[in-house]
C-alpha cells in the first residue's frame, strides 16, 4: 500500500468545516475543535497536507 498525499487546496478551499470554522461559523468551529482535539493539531489528512504547504495548521488563516 503506497503513502498517497493529499491536496492541501481541499482543506482550504473544499472543506465544508475547516472553511466554515475559518470563516467564524460556530457549529463549524465547535467539529472543528473537536475533530482536532482527535486527530491532533494538524487534523485529518487533508489538514496535514494543509499545514505542510502553507505553515499553518486548519484552524488558522494563511498569513498574507
Amino acid at each position: 500500500m503506497t503513502d498517497q498525499k493529499k491536496s492541501p487546496v481541499f482543506c482550504e478551499k473544499y472543506c465544508i468545516i475547516c472553511k466554515g470554522a475559518r470563516a467564524g461559523n460556530s457549529i463549524c468551529k465547535s467539529l472543528q475543535n473537536l475533530e482536532l482535539k482527535l486527530t491532533g493539531p494538524n487534523g485529518c489528512p487533508w489538514g496535514k497536507a494543509r499545514t505542510e504547504y502553507y505553515g499553518v495548521t486548519p484552524d488558522k488563516p494563511i498569513p498574507k
